[in-house]
């Protein structure tokens, strides 16, 4: 058999029909593309976005601080002495904020040495928590005054800055700035509780009618990761106030402890 009849036959074998584009299939290609698009989209608000947001939450709290330090130093406030015969200075306690007001800066060494996070008035997520940052419980005490300092953040989305709650470990330094100082608290413990556990927000947390003439703060977020099923709380007790005149205090200054080991 010679080329040119294998070459014939070749050509001459029948060509496939091709496929007709039918509704069904153009419909399963637009539901396929709009998958993507969605997955997408979900990875750029859980992952890439909350990587931006956080970075500029962070440069927003940091141009903040510097304009505090930058203005006019507040006179010193009035020193106490302490039973055991130490001197510390008397807090200089803000007024509580409006919704949406800036009462001042968190700062977490634990969480990084950047971590600068805005604090405002209400926990709102339409008005506060979405678009500004960590909000203050109504009725909250404020950072300073005997009883419970509280407030919300979110976990997950919009800069997540209670991201890491489950990462502090007792003794982690949680530094309130405001334009007259900073507030130091010690972080104490942590818990888990359902959405109508209220009393985590009382001047002593979970236990009612009880006054201990200590101060507290109270960090809440939901829990688990991306779900509204229960609350993750951080427990904080005050340490100290320290002036804007004489600098930060040393648990902005000196670097946190490194992360315990784990238990075997």
């Amino acid at each position: 058999m010679t080329a040119s009849v294998v070459s014939g036959e070749r050509r001459a074998r029948p060509r496939r029909p091709r496929s007709r584009a039918t509704f069904t299939s153009v419909l399963g290609e637009l539901l396929l593309t709009a998958g993507v698009l969605v997955l997408l989209f979900v990875a750029w608000q859980m992952w890439i976005g909350d990587i931006i947001i956080s970075a500029q939450k962070n440069d927003e709290g940091a141009a903040v601080s510097q304009e505090w330090a930058s203005g006019p130093t507040p006179e010193l406030p009035p020193v106490v002495e302490a039973d055991d015969g130490t001197t510390t200075f008397e807090p200089v306690i803000p007024a509580a904020p409006a919704d949406t007001e800036r009462l001042g800066q968190m700062h977490v060494p634990r969480f990084g040495a950047d971590y600068n996070v805005g604090i405002y008035g209400g926990t709102s997520r339409a008005r506060t928590l979405d678009k500004l940052g960590i909000g203050v419980y109504t009725d909250s005490k404020m950072p300073g005054e005997v009883g419970n300092f509280a407030m919300a953040g979110h976990r997950t989305t919009w800069g997540k800055p209670f991201n890491q709650l489950d990462k502090l470990q007792v003794g982690d330094a949680i530094v309130v700035e405001t334009p007259d100082g900073w507030f130091t608290y010690r972080f104490r413990t942590l818990e888990y509780v359902k959405p109508t556990q209220t009393e985590v927000l009382l001047d002593v947390p979970q236990m009612p009618g009880v006054e201990t003439g200590e101060k507290y703060i109270t960090l809440t977020a939901c829990s688990p990761l991306y779900s509204l099923a229960e609350r993750i709380v951080a427990y904080g007790i005050f340490e100290s106030f320290q002036p804007r005149a004489e600098g930060p205090p040393p648990a902005l200054t000196d670097p946190p402890p490194p992360p315990a080991a784990p238990s075997i």
